[in-house]
């Protein structure tokens, strides 16, 4: 038996790919973040939900991240077969927080407020292909609104989030909401007379004018073009008049939303739907203002395209405007950091019944990264006041300190190592980044003393005084026993 154990391979210590693991700052500089977050949706009325990590593959339904294959895009697996021979259900990690949602909504639909104002922050899992930057597991953090028909829910959103944007360190001038109209985007498919079986490809062109620009758009909308690589992309093979309408609403942002709002009513020409949505955009941008969100801080922009097969109605983007340096040193803004939209068909899966929602999404690890990139994301916590151990025997001692540092509000841990050789200690109290080192041989504590020992100073002292600043400002100093609580807040306050 032993001979057997020996044969097997020892595990890898390796994080599973596309996964990854997250430690001290990582996490409590997420963690105060978020909490910043939770307070600005709080204000304005927001209640937390946490779901269930595992939903019924059944629950996500058709918005699966990928619908090509079954139970694909999630990670799934299938329930034991129930008594009876049937088989069990299929489960899966939620792949986003809209979703569990949905089936909250109707699970719950005679015991919840209506409208429903909820927000949800976690992780989710998707089975897809990692890469740089594209993980399998995310955290997310969402808001929502259910069961409000009115545009006003979708002005609230957008004004909550450019409020949790400021809130967190992202000054004015340094973000911008962008707000469109799925039904405005409809009128113009009617207007150009678009059939059905084009109206996908119709949008995927759409979606590359950022990229390839007006007369990029123009050729993939009609016969085709080349790429960078000399490739011959087919085109959707509408005609230039056809085309006409389409390019219109992709240029029809102006000077301020009143010249966006009258060129996007002259692109969807005679479409009621069209004309709908552009009412729509009239109220939220009226809302808006009405709110002191002016148009440095959101403008309508017929150029967001966000999933359109799965909203409905008004979708915005929050996109960073300021610049960082890539891996190659090279200047590009750093784009959109949250997202979303009007959803009014999701929870009529469940129902049967038409429930309005409208929600938001932050991508909390981009938003986390560009407040690094602009040094907003708060400075490492400290480590714990580290009690080192002279004398074995008197552990009850060195704990009775650290739990007087606690009770006070410092964190503080007694060293639990090998105490026999005490530069390992403060060796320790270093890595653990402590800001002060508590130190009480057996002839401090028969004078009812400790040293009490700076480290952040002492650190600076070794780098830059010269020894005469040494003396003058020493990094250790001995306090009465009792003046111990004092004498650690004095330095790490």
């Amino acid at each position: 038996m032993a001979k057997d154990l020996k044969k097997q391979p020892r595990p890898k210590a390796e994080t599973p790919k596309g996964f990854r693991d997250y430690f001290g700052a990582d996490v409590t500089q997420r963690k105060a973040m978020l909490d910043r977050i939770a307070e600005v949706y709080h204000r304005h009325g927001f209640d937390p939900l946490e779901t269930s990590a595992v939903e019924t593959v059944e629950a996500l339904g058709k918005f699966l991240p990928d619908v090509d294959r079954p139970n694909a895009g999630v990670f799934a697996w299938q329930e034991e077969t129930v008594p009876g021979g049937g088989s069990g259900d299929w489960l899966a990690l939620r792949y986003d927080l809209t979703a569990p949602l949905a089936r909250v909504a109707a699970q719950y639909r005679n015991d919840l407020p209506s409208p429903y104002r909820r927000y949800a922050m976690g992780p989710v899992w998707r089975n897809e292909k990692p890469g740089p930057g594209r993980f399998r597991q995310f955290y997310q953090c969402d808001a929502d609104t259910v069961g409000a028909a009115s545009v006003a829910a979708d002005a609230e959103i957008c004004a909550m989030l450019a409020d949790a944007l400021e809130t967190v360190g992202i000054a004015r001038g340094d973000y911008l909401l962008r707000i469109n109209n799925r039904k405005v985007l409809n009128g113009v498919l009617e207007a150009a007379q678009i059939r059905a079986n084009q109206a996908e490809d119709v949008l995927r062109q759409i979606d590359k004018f950022d990229k390839v620009g007006r007369e990029g758009v123009l050729a993939l909308l009609t016969t085709g073009r080349l790429d960078e690589s000399g490739a011959r992309i087919d085109g959707v093979g509408l005609s230039e008049t056809q085309a006409a309408p389409v390019l219109a609403f992709l240029e029809a942002r102006g000077a301020d939303n009143a010249v966006t709002l009258d060129n996007l009513a002259a692109a969807v020409g005679a479409s009621a739907i069209g004309a709908e949505g552009v009412e729509e955009l009239r109220q939220i941008a009226a809302m808006l203002a009405a709110m002191g969100v002016a148009e440095d801080r959101a403008v309508i922009d017929p150029s967001v395209v966000r999933g359109l097969g799965y909203y409905t109605g008004p979708v915005f983007e929050a996109e960073l405007t300021f610049d960082i340096l890539d891996e190659k040193g090279r200047k590009r803004q750093f784009g959109s950091v949250a997202g979303g939209g009007r959803y009014d068909g999701l929870i009529e899966r469940f129902t049967g019944q038409k429930i309005p929602a409208t929600g938001v999404s932050i991508g909390v690890d981009r938003l986390l990264a560009a407040l690094r990139a602009r040094g907003m994301a708060g400075l490492q916590a400290p480590g714990p006041v580290v009690v080192t151990v002279m004398d074995r025997d008197r552990m009850a001692d060195y704990q009775a300190m650290a739990a007087e540092l606690r009770a006070a509000g410092i964190r503080a841990e007694v060293y639990l190592g090998n105490p026999r050789n005490f530069g390992n200690q403060l060796k320790y109290a270093d890595k653990r980044g402590a800001p002060v080192a508590i130190i009480q041989g057996g002839d401090e504590a028969a004078r009812g003393v400790v040293q009490v020992k700076d480290l952040a100073l002492g650190a600076r002292i070794a780098a830059e005084a010269s020894v005469e600043e040494w003396k003058a400002q020493p990094a250790q100093t001995e306090v009465a026993r009792e003046d111990l609580v004092a004498e650690v807040r004095r330095i790490i306050g």
